[in-house]
């Protein structure tokens, strides 16, 4: 049934039950053309590599690929945020001691550069939730000044009942010293998760310490969900696509990208967010259609699903693609990490790379290559 025959879509966040489905919801049948701003020059964070030679953090090549990121970002005017410890950055492997060296690390190499780090509850053999679990990773972030804190979720915290849920978040924001951002994934990344819900995301949108929301999100246009309803409500609240199979609808909408693809093409998406901003007589570089199809095309095959549909090894993929650029000393995963592509990556991602490095040198794009 179309959204032309509906008569009794939800518009009013008072009349959302907390199993409401997004289909039930107007904002779920907004068009992405409705959404279209040319306007905003909205951020990019990027999840962070944390990359590894001979089973070692490799915190040269860390910061290298920091400092290539962020003259991109400078020569296009396009604000930048690096994402630390989370998924890209293998959170879920990571010691604590680990996890606190990367906040030092980065600090020591960029003093004044503000950055997003994922926090998440150690729950591995738990039954129940517990918001305790997150404060040791809290407490390592909070230490530093210019950050957020991504509230990144665990098995217990997305088992909980919506209501359940939302108090579980309520109960770590009692914990917040930073500005928040939730995190929301679908099972194409880990696959006990489950997305938000309509009413979970308004309640979630309208506390005070939560800034905006990730949703990571391969199979459904969730980001289009959010955007629609947080626009459309005017809350103050910015949804960050983590869509890496639709990059470029959030440079449509001038909202926020918080993506690990963007370690391997942060180039290409600061050029084409400068590209899509409309000059002073109104106009935009219409090029910029063909610098997303490219930036697509590549990103497709970096975050391709295996064969159990996971899209989990794309961070392999992209060490692969730092290494082609001589920006890391080795394509290597964390030791511990189990996500990892095959043999032949080094050529696939070769291949990958073709046609995003034949369009970056037609339109001019810097620092593609480095």
């Amino acid at each position: 049934m179309s959204a032309i025959q509906r008569t009794d879509l939800i518009s009013n966040p008072g009349d959302l039950k907390p199993d409401t489905p997004w289909r039930d919801t107007v904002w779920a049948w907004t068009s992405e053309e409705d959404l279209v701003d040319h306007g905003t020059n909205a951020r990019v964070c990027v999840a962070t590599l944390l990359p590894f030679h001979q089973g070692k953090p490799d915190w040269e090549g860390f910061v290298r690929s920091i400092a290539w990121m962020r003259d991109g970002a400078t020569h296009y005017g396009v604000e930048i945020v690096f994402v630390l410890n989370a998924d890209t950055g293998y959170i879920f492997d990571l010691t604590l001691d680990e996890y606190q060296e990367v906040l030092r690390r980065f600090r020591d190499a960029f003093p004044a550069q503000r950055f997003i780090a994922g926090v998440t509850g150690p729950d591995a053999g738990a039954q129940e939730f517990k918001a305790e679990r997150y404060f040791p990773m809290l407490d390592a972030v909070q230490r530093y000044d210019n950050c957020e804190a991504m509230l990144m979720t665990s098995r217990t915290l997305n088992a909980l009942h919506p209501q359940r849920r939302r108090d579980a978040y309520f109960q770590i924001a009692e914990h917040l010293t930073v500005p928040g951002i939730v995190h929301a994934l679908e099972p194409s990344f880990v696959p006990w998760a489950t997305p938000y819900e309509p009413w979970l995301l308004h309640q979630l949108a309208s506390h005070p310490k939560f800034v905006g929301g990730k949703i990571s999100t391969l199979d459904e246009p969730h980001f289009l969900y959010w955007a629609a309803m947080c626009k459309g409500l005017k809350l103050d609240f910015s949804p960050h696509s983590g869509d890496d199979f639709g990059i470029c609808t959030a440079i449509r909408l001038g909202l926020p990208l918080l993506i690990g693809a963007g370690v391997s093409a942060c180039p290409l998406i600061c050029a084409a967010r400068a590209k899509w901003m409309k000059d002073s007589a109104g106009r935009f570089d219409t090029r910029v259609y063909k610098l997303f199809e490219a930036i697509q095309s590549f990103e497709d095959l970096v975050f391709r699903l295996d064969d159990r549909m996971s899209a989990a090894a794309y961070k392999h993929s992209t060490a692969h693609v730092l290494h082609a650029l001589g920006l890391i000393a080795s394509p290597e995963s964390h030791p511990r990490c189990q996500d990892l592509r095959g043999s032949d990556e080094a050529q696939r991602m070769a291949e990958a790379m073709r046609r995003p490095l034949r369009v970056a040198h037609r339109l001019g794009v810097v620092n593609f290559p480095p």
